[in-house]
């Protein structure tokens, strides 16, 4: 990637190379606002920091977003500019140390002959070398999504093992991780700077003037993880997302990501079997 490519934009103006090395927690989202919803854990964990730093990349353009009220007769080309703009903005407020939107097309991330996605992310991972990656779940909804995480995985593993990134965690968009199995998933504690939270989510007005009440559902969602997870033990946290734990993936080159991901899958199914089966 060309450092002066106009996709990379840098808050406080740190010059390209610098500015993406810096970054040591990286979140690798599908479209605009899925790293402030989902990959929070980074950007807590960076704020105000000048040994860590967030970075983000985005790989979709924006064009297919859902749009009513204001934005109902926005073009695709006018909602792309909006969309670029708002994550530029949240990555102003976020205290980024970098932000790239590649600029695809969904239909391109999803098709699995192109290999440009793939590429971009690993010239990019390479230059970065972050020491932890926030990306999408194996188990998402989002076909799109999906696209994303394995052309992360794909990325990775062209990579040294030595640059790799020491850890990879997946979240989930549309539905939730609190199926999975308690030693594959992990707890991440989001309850420092709930104004941080706020705000970030509410950049994102083309979501939420167009009809998707995004930073209501997501800050809901924490709470209801705080809570929800243990049913005999007094909450501890007040907002908490749930990971998966992917890191094998790019540990041991060999492990399929649908063996893997159905692995899970069957221990869920594994521990109805016995909590029903004792009363069949």
């Amino acid at each position: 990637m060309d450092f002066n490519d106009q996709r990379l934009y840098v808050p406080d103006g740190t010059l390209g190379p610098e500015a993406l090395s810096r970054v040591t927690h990286l979140g690798i989202g599908a479209h605009q606002d899925d790293l402030e919803f989902h990959a929070l854990h980074g950007i807590l964990e960076c704020w105000d920091r000048a040994d860590q730093w967030f970075g983000g990349i985005i790989c979709t353009d924006g064009g297919g977003s859902s749009r009513t009220g204001p934005y109902a007769e926005y073009s695709d080309e006018q909602m792309q500019a909006v969309r670029v703009e708002e994550q530029n903005s949240a990555a102003r407020i976020g205290q980024y140390g970098a932000m790239v939107q590649l600029g695809y097309p969904s239909s391109q991330i999803r098709n699995p002959a192109n290999p440009d996605p793939r590429k971009e992310l690993r010239e990019l991972l390479d230059v970065i070398q972050p020491e932890i990656v926030y990306t999408h779940a194996l188990a998402d909804k989002h076909e799109t999504h999906i696209a994303v995480v394995m052309n992360v995985i794909a990325a990775i593993r062209e990579l040294p093992a030595d640059r790799r990134p020491k850890r990879l965690l997946g979240f989930e968009g549309w539905r939730d991780l609190d199926w999975l199995p308690s030693e594959n998933k992990v707890r991440l504690n989001v309850s420092a700077r709930p104004e941080l939270a706020t705000e970030l989510a509410r950049v994102f007005q083309s979501q939420i003037a167009g009809g998707k009440r995004y930073d209501l559902a997501i800050d809901g969602r924490r709470a209801a993880n705080a809570t929800l997870d243990d049913p005999y033990g007094p909450d501890g946290e007040v907002r908490v997302t749930y990971a998966m734990e992917m890191t094998p993936l790019i540990i041991k080159d060999s492990l399929d990501p649908l063996a893997f991901t159905l692995e899970l899958v069957e221990k869920f199914a594994a521990d109805i079997r016995k909590k029903v089966g004792r009363y069949c």
